[in-house]
């Protein structure tokens, strides 16, 4: 049973770095948009990212795992949100933020397929199931956005 309950921990911890990602990142490009739309709608997704983190502590905490709550986000992460700053400093509007926002919810949508590629207790795959089928609709969005925007 520990095993299982490290494993299960060991990918939770993986989608909620990727959560972290999330959040920054849509914190951050949502303060750059233009357009007030999309501002609105980008803020609200790091809110949303931060509440499935808490959802996935949550689950964390309930299963004896003491520093649910020390995660942050990824190297990778980073390094993207730096670049789209970049970008962004060098004039690419709104379209060139919508372009990082999507790459970074495929790498969203990456996280969670592979943590529903797991054997995990089916009240912890129903969850992920449930937020990433908001990533996979929050990532649709950006990218009609994006597309809207050529």
């Amino acid at each position: 049973m520990a095993e299982t309950l490290k494993e299960t921990e060991s990918v939770l911890r993986d989608v909620i770095k990727s959560l972290v990602d999330g959040q920054e990142g849509f914190k951050d490009i949502g303060e750059k948009l233009q357009d007030d739309t999309l501002k609105r709608y980008f803020l609200a997704e790091s809110l949303k990212r931060a509440q499935f983190k808490g959802e996935l502590e949550d689950v964390l905490i309930k299963e004896g795992v003491s520093d649910a709550y020390k995660e942050s986000g990824t190297v990778g992460g980073a390094l993207h949100r730096t670049w789209g700053d970049l970008k962004a400093k060098l004039g690419g509007g709104d379209h060139t933020l919508l372009e990082s926002a999507e790459q970074g919810e495929d790498v969203a949508k990456k996280a969670y397929a592979d943590a529903l590629k797991n054997e995990l207790p089916l009240p912890i795959h129903q969850l992920l199931s449930t937020q990433a089928a908001h990533i996979q609709t929050s990532h649709d969005y950006v990218k009609a956005a994006r597309d809207s925007r050529k």
